[in-house]
């Protein structure tokens, strides 16, 4: 079937009724990028929708394309020194050239008479003079100044002549050249000499000690696992998910160069650790530190007294970075133990601490809200009209947060299909099925019966006008954001809803829905491990998902017990005058 290019963004192409992202690799990284392309498909048949899909595509490509970029020049980063034993391997290597070279030339120029051995001993006298004066004036001669380039090179090791570790290779190579000149000299004599073998360089080439690329092991590189990695998770992560792991194993390679898996170790994690926690929260976007490495952007930071991210943030990055870790584990066979295994901070509240609920009073206030009891269109929801907007997810969402404990993303990301009737039981489906959907864990696959009060205040009227209008989607006046979750435009719309309200303050989101409902089920007699099938959280001795563990009538049982004292919502319950009132005047 031929791929045909559309109008309206040089990355737009057709193939029969579907769109596609497609552009090739750029000149600078195509010889290191692991693909020819970057060819997908953007999952829909509309030209409009393409369009805009295109264009979030196109970004996150590009920003692939830097990410990769940065990574290659984490390899090319010189390394700043080098360990007793690297320098000693490295010196044990130009001595066993000088003295192979010289047996060789022995054999195949004195021993068949093609060259005058007092030529060759002259040579000889003339490089060691040099060697010598050098020494003793603490300079490096340039003969052996060349054999420290050649073999670093040949070790695959960056480092430039003005690195210490440059020096000092220098320093202990000419001592090196002295002795081995020596070691000539009684072959001169008629003494035996032995050339050493010394053991192959890829079993010994040095690590990096900080930002360089070695290759010691015999195992892959990280760069090289990780886009195999990335590529297998590539089927369940959301665009905004793949950027924030590949960001993340950017930066661990920035730091700690890129080598193979089994040449890292707990050093390395710390190092990692180490930079987290002097960075400010969403540092590649603050914008005194855009476009610099992790080490840099951290100096810089720290230069001008940014405040770091929180403990919290720290462990999420360092979680993104072992889950590569634990993946690699599974798929190579000399992978070291996780080196971020442990690192992560004890964080000193529990996670109920993080968010309160909302209280009586606030619950009252915000279900009086005009988005609720009637506003003067969508997009001025703020203000007091006649439009009850029953159609929308501003409406719904914390209504059904509040009687089911559901997450937002949850919320918004139902689909009309996911209503369903098993025997009397109504209940919503929570599953990952769908291109636009994601679950937090495994345990969230769930299923919640629909609670009475929600029936009384119409959602099942909703769904049902939803399923009449052919809609996908239970509330598809909710967008997708640029990063690829629904949740991320509707979490600033609430926070200006209960700004408006004068309700916000720092520990109050729609996440408190999810407490609110905690302290519904307590008070109303519902157990613990019940609590947490119906939220999704994953427990031992629990199941965290329906089907396995509770029959949905247990489910069902429990959420008809489940109410909230003092909360009246019987203003919202629709009335005959309200039933016309869906639409926008």
């Amino acid at each position: 079937m031929k791929t045909v290019k559309v109008t309206g963004h040089p990355r737009l192409y057709r193939r029969g009724g579907r769109y596609y992202h497609r552009v090739a690799i750029p000149q600078d990284i195509r010889e290191t990028y692991p693909k020819t392309e970057e060819t997908f498909s953007l999952n829909t048949s509309d030209y409009q929708e393409a369009l805009r899909r295109v264009r979030k595509a196109a970004s996150e490509v590009d920003e692939r394309f830097a990410q990769h970029r940065q990574m290659i020049a984490a390899r090319a980063q010189p390394q700043a020194s080098l360990s007793d034993d690297q320098v000693t391997h490295l010196a044990s290597i130009y001595h066993a050239q000088i003295l192979e070279s010289d047996e060789g030339m022995r054999t195949e120029q004195l021993g068949t008479g093609r060259q005058d051995p007092y030529v060759h001993m002259e040579v000889m006298g003339e490089l060691l003079q040099e060697a010598r004066e050098c020494y003793a004036m603490g300079r490096v001669a340039r003969h052996v100044q060349r054999a420290v380039s050649d073999i670093v090179e040949e070790e695959g090791i960056f480092l430039t002549p003005d690195a210490p570790a440059w020096q000092r290779l220098g320093r202990v190579f000419q001592e090196t050249f002295i002795e081995a000149a020596g070691e000539i000299r009684r072959r001169d004599q008629g003494e035996v000499v032995v050339t050493p073998r010394v053991a192959p360089s890829e079993e010994h080439r040095p690590s990096s000690t900080y930002g360089g690329h070695a290759n010691q092991g015999q195992g892959p590189l990280l760069s090289a696992a990780a886009e195999e990695w990335m590529a297998e998770k590539a089927r369940t992560w959301t665009p905004k998910t793949a950027n924030d792991h590949r960001s993340t194993i950017t930066s661990f390679i920035t730091i700690n160069g890129d080598k193979p898996l089994e040449d890292y170790g707990k050093a390395d994690g710390r190092l990692f650790k180490a930079l987290l926690m002097r960075l400010p929260a969403n540092w590649t976007k603050q914008k005194p530190l855009k476009g610099l490495t992790i080490d840099k952007a951290a100096d810089r930071a720290q230069e001008l007294g940014m405040p770091p991210m929180s403990d919290k943030n720290v462990n999420k990055l360092l979680g993104y970075a072992a889950a590569f870790w634990n993946w690699a584990a599974n798929h190579y066979d000399d992978c070291p133990t996780n080196p971020l295994a442990g690192l992560k901070i004890k964080l000193k509240k529990r996670a109920r601490e993080e968010r309160d609920p909302f209280t009586l009073a606030e619950l009252r206030t915000l279900f009086k809200a005009p988005v609720f009891t009637g506003c003067r269109s969508l997009r001025f929801w703020r203000q007091p009209g006649e439009l009850v907007p029953r159609d929308s997810g501003m409406f719904w969402a914390p209504l059904i947060s509040l009687f089911s404990g559901m997450r937002m993303g949850e919320i918004l990301q139902l689909y009309v299909s996911d209503v369903k009737q098993e025997g009397e039981i109504t209940y919503l489906d929570i599953n990952g099925d769908g291109d636009d959907k994601s679950l937090k864990t495994v345990s969230s696959w769930r299923g919640i019966p629909v609670h009475p009060e929600l029936k009384r205040l119409g959602i099942l009227e909703h769904v049902d006008r939803m399923r009449q209008q052919g809609s996908k989607r239970l509330f598809p006046d909710m967008p997708m954001g640029e990063d690829g979750y629904y949740s991320s435009v509707y979490s600033k719309r609430f926070r200006q809803l209960l700004e408006s309200l004068g309700l916000k303050h720092g520990k109050n989101a729609f996440h408190s829905f999810r407490h609110n409902f905690e302290d519904a089920c307590r008070a109303s007699g519902i157990s613990a491990d019940v609590m947490n099938a119906l939220q999704g959280h994953a427990e031992a001795g629990m199941s965290g998902r329906y089907g396995s563990g509770y029959h949905l009538a247990t489910l069902a049982e429990a959420i008809e017990r489940l109410e909230y004292r003092g909360l009246d919502l019987n203003h919202l319950h629709p009335s005959l005058s309200m039933t016309d009132n869906n639409k926008e005047p």
